[in-house]
């Protein structure tokens, strides 16, 4: 019988998934589990510079991809992982965390190891992680170990929120049966109950064809769960109207004819607002209902008429469907929905605004947030990927209207300041796997990007190709706006932007300042400048206190809520 290491199989598994690039660090608990990578054709281990930007770019790698893989050390870099993988259990982020433990002969003697607490407890940090895991699973028997693996990858990529792995290191060279991976792992969905989707279906087709002014929002989780286009056909066959949240921007064509804009409750466009909340059926398809997704909770609507689409349960009104997966729901719902909405007349969808600012046709003029993002649009083209740090960015780009099939990264939920700068390295490594061609273009403000920044250095390793635009309004903007203005602690030490490609050893690069409308336009509509041909760094020198509108009405609602809470 043929025969393989436990840790080559499980590096085959992953690469029958599409699951090619490994992030992490090594440490003497993964070290010999590290080799197996290379056996496997197509496989590469990417080494980033700490764990926590480690898992950052797995999280960017999954939202592209759709699942990722952290490889840690046992305790010290597994815990240094841990802040992203709370975020992609938040944001539903499939991220399959692999950890490289002692061996078993070690943990049962209860040695005083390094990387422990010098307590004997080996298994406290698997402990841990179960609370930010879909589900964990440890290694302890041979005969076992490769069904282990196949649930774990499967669990990660249709659950699509982390899942733990631990492997003790005596088991890495363990030989398995090859024959099992001539069979694939079924990433399929399990089937709805029959009984709960056709009663849910049926309620639903009656709201639809009772509506007069319905329309759809689509929010992160029709992304994460592949739902975008079910989402799709549901507008062109009723042809509401359809919005996205912040969370959700790029899940529809903004381009649709029936597209209207970005609903953030209070801080929404007037008309996007009106629009929505006045409607008398809102179908919300992958709902992650977050302050800063929501204007600070500030959804208003008129109607107790709404329809749930979630990946594991759909509600109805008041009724709730435990189990019942949305995108099998929406598949069966589809060839049924449009002779329910057949009496419908299609309602005007708000005309978007492209924020201009003052003196916005003179090429002086110093650049501002609100002329910035609303012109961004200009540069985008279709396949972009889009990230948008914590911050001026996250509210920013909901003025931007995206080319079609672009795609949009923004960790709106947990919000943890820096997430971008490591993301950007798994969105341009996805990037380039499925299409070299694609541009992944990252805007970080100059606090958050002292964070991450040493990942600058992974994407030169690897000859990527990103365009890394650092808003610089010297500090952080978004803290100052919610309290402390002039306080101290939002203030950073200056950094020269324009010297970190060449510091970390780039050689073919582009590092340029802009600050003026002018400077923009000529940078922008550059032939050269366009196409993704090396990577490139441009600090956008912004005011201290300037923001989008959004941004400054979601400060003062954060520090209104924040000073009652106190």
């Amino acid at each position: 019988m043929d025969t393989i290491t436990l840790g080559q199989y499980l590096f085959e598994r992953l690469n029958q998934v599409d699951c090619t690039s490994i992030f992490g660090l090594p440490g003497d608990f993964n070290l010999v589990l590290l080799d197996s990578i290379y056996r496997v054709a197509g496989m590469r281990w990417i080494g980033d510079s700490n764990e926590l930007n480690a898992a950052y770019a797995a999280s960017g790698y999954a939202r592209v991809k759709g699942m990722a893989c952290l490889l840690t050390t046992f305790g010290v870099g597994e815990l240094s992982a841990l802040n992203g993988i709370a975020g992609d259990y938040a944001e539903h982020v499939g991220v399959l965390h692999v950890v490289g433990m002692p061996s078993t002969t070690s943990q049962a003697k209860h040695l005083l190891l390094h990387h422990t607490l010098g307590n004997g407890d080996f298994d406290v940090f698997h402990r841990m992680s179960a609370e930010i895991s879909d589900s964990t699973a440890v290694v302890s028997d041979i005969e076992t170990a490769c069904q282990q693996i196949d649930d774990c990858i499967r669990n990660t990529y249709i659950k699509q929120r982390p899942v733990y792995l631990g492997i003790p290191s005596n088991f890495f060279e363990l030989n398995v049966p090859v024959e099992r991976l001539h069979s694939p792992i079924n990433l399929a969905l399990v089937p709805n109950n029959a009984e709960d989707e056709e009663e849910a279906i049926e309620n639903i087709l009656a709201l639809v064809k009772t509506a007069k002014n319905p329309i759809i929002i689509s929010d992160a989780c029709a992304v994460r769960h592949d739902c975008k286009e079910e989402t799709k056909r549901l507008i062109d066959i009723t042809q509401f109207p359809a919005f996205t949240t912040p969370m959700g921007k790029g899940s529809i064509d903004e381009h649709h004819p029936r597209y209207g804009g970005v609903y953030v409750g209070t801080l929404s466009e007037p008309a996007v607002k009106q629009a929505v909340e006045s409607a008398d059926l809102i179908l919300s398809v992958g709902a992650l209902l977050s302050d800063f997704n929501t204007g600070t909770f500030s959804y208003n609507y008129n109607t107790k008429n709404v329809i749930e689409f979630h990946s594991d349960y759909i509600k109805v009104k008041s009724a709730s469907y435990p189990g019942v997966q949305m995108k099998p729901l929406l598949q069966r719902l589809l060839p049924l929905v449009g002779a329910a909405a057949a009496n419908y007349e299609p309602r005007q969808v708000p005309t978007r605004l492209v924020l201009q600012g003052a003196d916005a046709t003179d090429p002086k003029t110093l650049l501002r947030q609100n002329w910035l993002w609303g012109n961004l649009g200009n540069f985008l083209q279709e396949g972009d990927i889009i990230l948008t740090e914590t911050g001026t960015s996250a509210f920013g780009i909901n003025s931007t209207t995206f080319p079609n099939n672009t795609t949009g990264i923004s960790q709106v939920l947990w919000g943890s300041i820096g997430f971008t700068g490591g993301a950007v390295l798994g969105a341009s490594l996805a990037a380039e796997e499925l299409d070299p061609n694609r541009r992944v273009i990252l805007f970080i403000g100059d606090g958050s990007l002292q964070l991450t920044v040493q990942e600058i250095s992974t994407m030169i390793k690897w000859n990527l190709h990103p365009y890394l635009f650092v808003l610089n309004n010297n500090g952080y903007t978004i803290e100052k706006l919610i309290h402390g203005e002039n306080a101290d602690y939002n203030q950073i030490q200056p950094w020269n932007h324009l010297s970190l490609l060449p510091t970390f050893g780039a050689t073919d690069y582009d590092a340029v300042r802009v600050a003026t409308i002018g400077d923009w336009n000529n940078l922008t509509q550059d032939k050269k400048f366009q196409k993704n041909s090396k990577i490139r760094l441009i600090e956008v020198m912004l005011p201290v206190m300037d923001a989008p509108d959004s941004l400054v009405k979601q400060g003062q609602l954060t520090a209104q809520i924040n000073s009652h809470q106190g």
